[in-house]
């Protein structure tokens, strides 16, 4: 069956959202002893690739999938320890299924190491938890329509009495704000950066939060988290069995 030698493994690895001692212990394990380490590039804090002794570095922001797969194939071919390091966790819009089809045609296995997503620095950030009993039971994770996405169901989601957090929006705040059915008074923030040195925290409601977030300039890697658990112990909880 391809994509089963286990003398041909490539590690898929999730940096974390941005701080570099958020990397799980078993990643950082793997960027020690990588011998080639392709990398997402800006999204990746650079502090965490210097602390990698690879001697083979790559930033593969702007390469072609086959040249990507052409690279790795060849490196794990000559017995090299391969680290292909995502942002966040590699299971949220990290784009690795198509890698892993590709590598298991060439009979090379994939391994997958879980990172800390971004959604769950950002709820760090905001001092508060997505799911607080009385407040909301789900956690909606979408993206708005876009140059890659030609439909959102963003309407239709945010009927649900749910958090919601938003990926790959940053530069579309008002339109996704306009499709939202929940009440305009509806609790929202934007986290930039979340986790990085220069974090930045915008709290609104959904009439007013893409107007702050312009006003502060925020047009590229930020969250936008709608629902009332944004707002955390203020957010009208009911205190949890656990604790009863």
């Amino acid at each position: 069956m391809p994509g089963n030698n286990p003398d041909r493994v490539i590690w898929f690895v999730g940096a974390g959202p941005g701080d570099p001692e958020l990397i799980t212990v078993k990643g950082k394990g793997l960027l020690d002893r990588a011998d080639v380490l392709l990398y997402a590039g800006s999204l990746v804090n650079p502090a965490l690739v210097a602390s990698s002794p690879a001697a083979e570095k790559v930033d593969s922001w702007g390469m072609h999938l086959e040249d990507i797969i052409a690279l790795m194939a060849d490196r794990v071919r000559q017995g090299k320890t391969v680290v292909r390091l995502h942002s966040g966790d590699p299971a949220l819009y990290g784009s690795i299924v198509e890698q892993i089809a590709e590598l298991r045609n060439l009979d090379i296995m994939v391994k997958i190491v879980p990172g800390v997503s971004s959604v769950f620095a950002a709820a760090a950030a905001l001092t508060t938890e997505y799911t607080p009993r009385g407040v909301s039971e789900t956690l909606i994770i979408t993206r708005p329509a876009g140059k890659t996405l030609e439909k959102d169901y963003i309407a239709e989601l945010s009927r649900y009495p749910a958090t919601m957090a938003f990926f790959l929006g940053s530069g579309h705040f008002a339109d996704i704000t306009a499709k939202l059915a929940c009440p305009k008074d509806t609790p929202a923030a934007v986290i930039f950066h979340a986790s990085w040195p220069d974090q930045q925290i915008i709290t609104g409601t959904v009439a007013d939060i893409a107007e702050k977030a312009e006003d502060a300039g925020i047009t590229r890697s930020a969250l936008l988290i709608v629902g009332r658990s944004v707002r955390g112990i203020d957010s009208g909880y009911q205190r949890s069995h656990l604790y009863s």
